[in-house]
């Protein structure tokens, strides 16, 4: 169930951004953030920002919990700590952050979507968390105090961003010494695959792969973040694959069906597939979730641990 939205008279966030303006995500990912002058409207979101894709993101969030919780723990999340969530969207990791740094400590939430900060707030209302610092803002233009942050957390917005080594020397510099920054990202993002192996399945996969690098996004983008965190003083500490896979009818099925039957319409809307394509993937994917012999193997994705020296 999607937590509803506090009303238009409800108390609004303090924006990152000292003058108060707005700043968007980049336009393929609700998670990531627009590095322009002027920030697009809010229609402009890929994916959108309604129910539907809160939905998902919640959906999203169930299926990979246990890894994130898994990197949180190689990182030391824990009570007493401030911790930054970067491109953290409706919240759905920050509730649990929130929830392993106690009353003692603290999360700052950044995303670029007012609606999903609201729905972020209102959700920690209703579970009793006072801990979160939820702010409005880009990510690559994080203004945190040198030092301020005990540990930091991206999934899935490196790869979004125009600038994601703005987004790293961000991080590094309000790290602490000693401080650690877990990115979950995707390389080679191509290389998800339906199987048996499917024509039209390839056809959207490429054609994703095109709208986003477009946007200027980077969907082998993990495949640069060791040397960037490097460059801004983080020693890394850990470079992990992540890929799994999915049959029809498990939760992680309902995963990538849930992003490509959301997103093929909008391919077509931006001319990058035809009408008779989105057709003819939807009946292949209809086929395929009652076919017990397929299965889909997730894009591939890189958990990169990176720590500040010192202390």
């Amino acid at each position: 169930m999607v937590i509803p939205l506090p009303s238009p008279t409800a108390p609004r966030i303090i924006s990152q951004n000292s003058s108060g303006r707005r700043t968007h995500t980049s336009a393929w990912s609700a998670a990531a953030m627009n590095t322009g002058s002027t920030a697009p409207p809010i229609d402009d979101y890929i994916l959108g920002v309604d129910d539907a894709e809160l939905h998902r993101l919640g959906l999203q969030h169930r299926i990979w919990s246990r890894h994130a919780m898994d990197a949180w723990e190689r990182i030391g999340v824990g009570p007493g700590q401030t911790v930054l969530d970067i491109g953290c969207g409706p919240g759905f990791a920050t509730i649990d952050l929130a929830m392993m740094a106690g009353p003692g400590g603290k999360v700052i939430a950044v995303d670029g979507s007012e609606n999903f900060i609201q729905h972020l707030q209102a959700r920690a209302r209703l579970e009793g968390l006072e801990n979160i610092d939820a702010r409005i803002g880009d990510a690559q233009k994080l203004d945190l105090a040198p030092g301020s942050v005990d540990r930091a957390w991206a999934r899935w917005v490196l790869c979004f961003v125009e600038n994601p080594e703005a987004v790293v020397a961000g991080t590094a510099k309000a790290l602490k010494p000693g401080g650690a920054f877990a990115v979950f990202d995707y390389f080679n993002y191509t290389a998800v695959t339906l199987a048996p192996r499917s024509e039209i399945f390839t056809r959207i996969v490429q054609a994703t792969a095109k709208s986003w690098t477009d946007s200027g996004g980077d969907p082998d983008l993990a495949g640069r973040l060791p040397a960037m965190m490097a460059a801004h003083g983080l020693e890394v500490r850990a470079i992990r694959p992540i890929v799994r896979t999915a049959r029809p009818g498990s939760l992680l099925w309902r995963w990538p069906e849930s992003f490509f039957l959301n997103w093929t319409p909008k391919l077509v809307a931006k001319g990058v597939i035809t009408q008779d394509e989105h057709n003819a993937f939807h009946e292949e994917w209809a086929k395929r979730s009652k076919d017990p012999n397929s299965f889909l193997c997730t894009p591939p994705v890189l958990e990169v641990i990176g720590f500040k020296p010192g202390a």
